[in-house]
């Protein structure tokens, strides 16, 4: 049975000491996987889409760690195991105003940096519903900027519908860098996700959330364009119409991941057949309960995900 969700990246191990202590003075670290193509998966799957992650990782026993979480998920992982190179880390220090929080990463020759287009199962992509990459991948090395292009391609030549999420990261390159590759990206993209503040920096846009929706939809031929506008909610340009989505309320005890489970959710339900309104409504839904978990990875269920939209969502259990 062919996946209805395929997606490729970098998936790190985080550890992270306890809220509000230092990384310098702790003496015990959260160890998790963390990786924006693997919480979309992991969002997708506990949604009722059924994923693959595709990567490559180093046949250690920390590689081996990031198997396991994920598919205590139920994400199907398909890898390309290696002896050279290593596992990525990242450190993630919590801290509230006015010292905030750091992110301390340590992937340098990682062994993903390395993968090619024919390391990886092409034929999942092939047979996918959809398949998911997000701007970080592309920015980690020059031969991963050229595995990104020719796996969107695969997918575009197949039928398969590609997804991009743009997640910028300014540790890892410039806004002129990211415009140089992303634009030669983004003609092979048919959902694009953009959050409004990294438009702003990487195409110096200045204009408002739904022009630019407009604007990339028909400058890329997508089949739909979603700006994400931080408390101000989020929209999703699809066939010329502008559908406009508010965010839930929620107390926030982390907030890593929460634009990774917005995608994932969003793709699940379009998979499943929903209609672009639904679907973000969903992705609005699942994001807002994303801050309340700690870790990267959106710990979710249908059933909750459809309580906050129903708006009968509260601190009892029910």
């Amino acid at each position: 049975m062919s996946d209805d969700l395929v997606t490729f990246g970098e998936t790190m191990l985080r550890l992270s000491p306890p809220k509000g202590e230092r990384l310098e003075t702790a003496t015990d670290l959260e160890f998790r996987a963390a990786g924006a193509e693997s919480n979309v998966a992991t969002a997708a799957q506990r949604l009722g889409a059924k994923s693959t992650w595709l990567s490559k990782l180093p046949n250690s026993p920390l590689g081996r760690k990031v198997v396991s979480d994920l598919r205590k998920h139920g994400v199907n992982v398909d890898v390309a195991w290696t002896n050279e190179g290593r596992q990525g880390t990242y450190y993630l220090e919590h801290g509230g105003k006015p010292r905030g929080t750091n992110v301390i990463y340590d992937r340098d020759d990682a062994a993903v940096q390395s993968a090619r287009a024919e390391d990886l199962n092409l034929q999942r992509i092939r047979d996918a519903g959809a398949f998911h990459t997000t701007g970080i991948t592309p920015a980690l090395s020059n031969q991963l900027a050229e595995t990104t292009a020719k796996l969107l391609k695969v997918a575009k030549d197949a039928g398969t519908t590609t997804s991009f999420d743009v997640n910028y990261r300014s540790k890892l390159w410039s806004p002129e860098e990211a415009k140089q590759t992303l634009l030669r990206l983004f003609p092979a993209v048919d959902v694009l996700v953009f959050a409004y503040k990294d438009a702003q920096r990487i195409l110096n846009w200045d204009g408002e959330a739904r022009q630019l929706a407009h604007h990339l939809t028909s400058e890329f031929d997508l089949q739909t364009a979603i700006v994400t506008h931080g408390e101000r909610g989020s929209l999703a340009c699809h066939d010329n119409k502008v559908h406009e989505q508010g965010i839930y309320e929620a107390d926030t005890f982390d907030a890593i991941g929460t634009g990774d489970a917005f995608v994932g959710a969003f793709l699940a339900r379009r998979l499943a057949g929903d209609g672009v309104p639904r679907a973000m409504d969903y992705a609005a839904a699942t994001a807002s309960l994303k801050r309340t978990i700690a870790g990267d990875v959106a710990t979710i269920t249908r059933k909750e995900v459809e309580s906050v939209m129903d708006e009968e969502f509260d601190d009892v259990s029910r």
